[in-house]
């Protein structure tokens, strides 16, 4: 059975930096495409960041409003992704969701139906 988990949220003011982890069990995902979502209060469920599989290494791709702040990285000897988040402001709290691909393939994927795994989030909160 596979399971994700995701740590490392918390209150922080505008400005900190946070790092979330998530690992996953169950299963390996070397090859597989992670993602990180978010969902503010009242607002749907929205990509952040993703990191894909190819042959000669991990891309990734991240949504206009983190990029140059958020960086998304993996550890697949540990089946871990994780998402650092620097610069952070208050329209950044959320609760923050990792989210696998069940089958390997290489490319980028940032809608939330080409996920088939979720952990449970993690909820950060920037105040200013």
């Amino acid at each position: 059975q596979v399971q994700l988990g995701e740590s490392g949220g918390g209150l922080v003011q505008a400005g900190d930096s946070l790092r979330l982890s998530c690992a996953a069990s169950g299963r390996t995902f070397s090859r597989n495409a992670w993602g990180w979502f978010r969902q503010a209060p009242g607002k749907e469920r929205e990509f952040v960041a993703t990191s894909g599989w190819t042959w000669t290494g991990s891309i990734t791709y991240y949504a206009d409003s983190v990029k140059g702040r958020f960086t998304i990285s993996r550890d697949n000897a540990k089946n871990e992704v994780y998402l650092q988040m620097n610069t952070l402001k208050p329209e950044d709290t959320a609760v923050y969701y990792c989210a696998v691909r069940e089958n390997p393939s290489s490319g980028l994927y940032t809608a939330r139906g080409a996920y088939d795994y979720w952990g449970q989030g993690t909820l950060v909160t920037v105040s200013s």
